[in-house]
């Protein structure tokens, strides 16, 4: 369900106008016009506002803004500002706070600072989300509803007594009987079987590692009652105005570790994400790219929503750079030609007072008369300009595994090495095929994956036989997967696999693995054919598998490094380091076998994207790109083009078959 209105691409951001006086509103109403903007989010903190004593609303202030707004043209994605409790809440019940690992009760005034478990807050989120739905219900103005604000940033697990309570009511009706549970934790080891659900703690901060199938299962719960109270919120407005979506902004696809995303996809109407560039990061474009697939890839390869991203640089990196000309554009338009039906920002205008004075606004300090602002407005008329591409979608080849689960469980303590962390892996695998220009879908490994030419597995270090069953069936079936090394070696309690490594994929694979040889910090190895590797190194010993590559120094020198087992239809491949350089070309051998189509010859500064029968062109370098066989017409200049087109520094264009009405 998206919202009917606005038309065309959604185009505004968060909007925070009860920290200006009232003429500034109305020169904001103006410059919105001025820009274009269609949509806005309201309220997203102003609980203390809306509510400033218990049980007594004042939405009169509200009234006027959302009016005027209306008046102006511009729609409302309306807020429940539950991630600000207000101070009052707090003093009649201290206990909403939120407990750290450690034990430490946090303080008042940072934002998601009340626990998801706490009755007094579900009591007064209930009773606050249920005026409001009941007071904007049939608004004109209104047409999505926005629960909360980024669920799991700052506040992933809490440790207080209400946390605890629901925690042992989950377990006991996840596992039935405490000898299940007991089996499933492994309560054998250091002593820690339980008799009673009562003698289970929440796995606090210890001098030693605390059991990781407990940390797993708290994961999980926490993760689950943080869907609990959006669910508590949505129920609600669906029943009070039925009819208007509503949805929740996740806190960057690729940084939401605390928050599975397969699970919440099922609770949403319209996935929305936010996304910040890593300032620092030269080819921070990529990890955008990666966050704009995996949202489209979340919902299911629907259109989905940008609820927020930056005018400018941010305020809570260690160095928060400006961006240069041209990257907002750039930065906005990719995520439309990978999947987004909006381009929206925090924040409209940027803020004189708090922790966020210094977050870039879409109007900044300095006013209209700024180049910031001039691109703004310029940005306002190109996503006019592409109406068109408004729920269209991203096609794809290829997709890579990513499981929340695998990640949770990953990086606890206590794994062969440090340097395994899933992220190193997924944005390696990424960022190879990026460079490639092949665009990519993101899976669960349970997922049906019949229709990819390749699946890319680099971080399934938790692998329930479920999956791997499916994993299996796709390549006997003629598809082609990719295995990166340390995955399959654990079930869904983080407990290892039978038999040799890696227990889940051995048989798909057609190897065994009998020992790991982690590297040091600064230790490569280099392969046969030319090149070396960092991280990992393992002794492989084929069971069907052909040998591609081979180590040829280090501890495994002799041993493979790269295999393929042609098993049915299809191919299993394996790669068991990390290639420095070359992963490329690794790559390319399975995208080649597997009939991957990709253009050929293009620098791999120039992001191509094809979104329904728009071609996306955007170029990241400092140098114009020549593009081959490019026909149609520029949506930006209406210029038709029949052959070769030049993508200038910096620029971006976006060609369809035929002239936009």
């Amino acid at each position: 369900m998206y919202p009917e209105r606005p038309a065309g691409i959604a185009y505004g951001g968060d909007y925070n106008p009860e920290q200006w006086p009232r003429e500034v509103l109305e020169e904001d109403v103006s410059l919105m016009r001025e820009a274009g903007v269609n949509l806005v989010s309201l309220g997203m903190f102003s609980w203390a506002l809306m509510e400033p004593e218990r049980g007594r609303y004042a939405f009169g202030w509200l009234d006027e803004v959302i009016d005027r707004l209306h008046r102006a043209g511009v729609a409302v994605d309306l807020a429940t500002p539950t991630a600000a409790p207000p101070a009052w809440l707090v003093a009649e019940h201290p206990d909403v706070l939120p407990v750290t690992r450690e034990g430490l009760r946090i303080g008042f005034g940072g934002r998601q600072s009340a626990c998801s478990s706490a009755p007094a807050f579900l009591e007064a989120t209930a009773r606050l989300v249920r005026a409001v739905g009941e007071h904007y219900r049939g608004h004109p103005a209104v047409v999505m509803w926005h629960v909360h604000n980024e669920y799991g940033a700052p506040l992933g697990e809490c440790y207080c007594e209400h946390s605890v309570a629901a925690w042992r009511s989950w377990l006991e009706a996840t596992y039935q009987e405490i000898s299940a549970l007991n089996e499933a934790w492994g309560g054998t080891f250091w002593g820690q079987t339980y008799t009673d659900w009562s003698q289970i703690d929440a796995p606090r901060a210890n001098h030693t590692v605390v059991n990781p199938a407990q940390r797993l299962d708290y994961a999980r719960f926490s993760d689950g009652q943080h869907r609990a109270h959006y669910a508590l919120q949505r129920d609600i407005l669906r029943e009070v105005a039925p009819g208007v979506p509503v949805t929740t902004n996740f806190a960057g696809t690729v940084n939401c570790k605390s928050t599975d995303l397969w699970q919440w996809a099922r609770e949403l109407d319209v996935i929305a994400n936010d996304h910040y560039l890593q300032a620092e990061r030269p080819d921070n474009h990529i990890d955008l790219a990666m966050s704009a697939d995996l949202a489209r890839s979340v919902a299911g390869g629907e259109p989905w929503m940008l609820m927020e991203h930056s005018a400018g640089a941010v305020n809570w990196q260690p160095r928060n750079l400006a961006k240069r000309p041209g990257e907002m554009r750039r930065n906005s338009l990719a995520h439309v030609a990978r999947g987004s039906d909006s381009v929206l920002f925090f924040q409209f205008r940027a803020s004189r007072f708090g922790a966020e004075k210094f977050h870039s606004g879409m109007v900044p300090h300095a006013g209209a008369d700024s180049a910031q602002w001039r691109e703004v407005v310029r940005l306002g008329a190109d996503l006019r300009r592409l109406a068109g591409v408004r729920g269209s979608r991203v096609r794809a080849e290829v997709a890579i595994v990513w499981d929340w689960e695998s990640y949770w469980a990953l990086e606890l303590e206590w794994r062969p090495s440090v340097d395994l962390t899933f992220r190193e892996r997924v944005d390696a695998f990424y960022e190879a095929l990026w460079r490639e220009h092949v665009t990519v879908d993101f899976v669960h490994p349970s997922a049906d994956i019949s229709g990819y030419r390749v699946v890319v597995a680099p971080s399934s270090y938790l692998l329930t036989e479920a999956s791997a069953k499916n994993l299996h069936r796709y390549v006997e079936a003629g598809g082609n997967l990719l295995v990166s090394y340390f995955s399959g070696i654990v079930d869904e309690h983080d407990a290892i696999h039978p038999g040799a490594h890696p227990g889940a994929l051995r048989e798909l694979l057609g190897l065994s693995i009998e020992e790991f040889h982690p590297l040091r910090a600064d230790e490569t190895v280099e392969l046969t054919g030319g090149g070396a590797a960092r991280i990992w190194s393992e002794r492989v010993r084929p069971a069907g598998a052909t040998t591609l590559r081979g180590f040829a120094s280090g501890p495994d020198a002799g041993h493979p490094a790269f295999t393929r087992h042609d098993l049915g239809a299809g191919a299993a491949w394996y790669l068991a380091t990390a290639p420095l350089t070359g992963l490329r070309d690794l790559l390319a051998q399975v995208l080649g076998h597997a009939g991957v189509s990709r253009p050929h010859g293009l620098p791999d500064t120039l992001e191509l994207v094809r979104r329904g029968d728009h071609l996306f062109l955007i170029n990241h370098g400092d140098q114009a790109v020549t593009v081959e066989g490019v026909s149609g017409v520029n949506v930006f200049d209406g210029v038709r083009h029949d052959g070769p087109v030049t993508v200038a520094a910096g620029e971006v264009m976006v060609v369809v078959p035929t002239p936009q009405p």
